[in-house]
């Protein structure tokens, strides 16, 4: 998919409900992730960050970049931006913000809202190695195929929870991030 097409699908199309349906029992904090998305001349790529393996949340899972909220932030625009400069120094400046999806809450005690946003190409990103251990692209058509989708069950405090996964060669996208681009995937067909 084109960045044209993207712009002109993610536009008209309705928002809808949310695959993802976690409820936390617990009160939450407030968190902001971006989904970069790359325009390399042929087709868009997604940006996601590999997570170091000693941080206290998902320690070496497959992440946006993004995090909680600081006092400073504007908004939640503002803290995924922050986040994004943090974590694989990319200014505010260069991030072209598009839209968001809904908010999700997440096991950690999060409810976390993804901004999708359109970064340049070819930027030399650099990663902050106390929060990240990895920058690696995947074609947006990846995730636009939906047999690349697989859904489980779990049970959890006696309810039903449905975790999504989306693998692609050696990454194990799965979770929130993988129902934020499922959620994606819907709102673009």
């Amino acid at each position: 998919m084109t960045k044209e097409e993207f712009l002109l699908k993610y536009s008209l199309n309705n928002s809808s409900d949310s695959i993802h349906q976690y409820q936390h029992d617990k009160p939450l904090r407030e968190a902001a992730v971006l989904i970069p998305l790359i325009d390399d001349g042929t087709q868009l790529n997604v940006l996601l960050t590999k997570r170091s393996i000693h941080l206290r949340h998902h320690a070496g899972q497959i992440s946006f970049p993004g995090g909680k909220v600081e006092e400073t932030d504007k908004n939640l625009i503002d803290t995924a931006s922050r986040e994004t400069f943090e974590e694989i120094g990319l200014p505010q400046e260069l991030i072209t913000i598009v839209g968001s999806l809904h908010s999700y809450e997440v096991v950690s005690g999060f409810v976390v809202t993804p901004y999708v946003g359109l970064i340049p190409n070819n930027y030399k990103f650099t990663k902050d190695i106390n929060e990240v251990s990895e920058i690696f692209q995947v074609p947006l058509k990846h995730f636009l195929d939906y047999s690349n989708h697989i859904t489980i069950e779990v049970e959890r405090k006696s309810h039903t929870h449905h975790i999504h996964y989306m693998p692609y060669k050696e990454y194990n996208i799965w979770g929130a991030t993988a129902s934020m681009l499922k959620d994606l995937a819907i709102h673009l067909t």
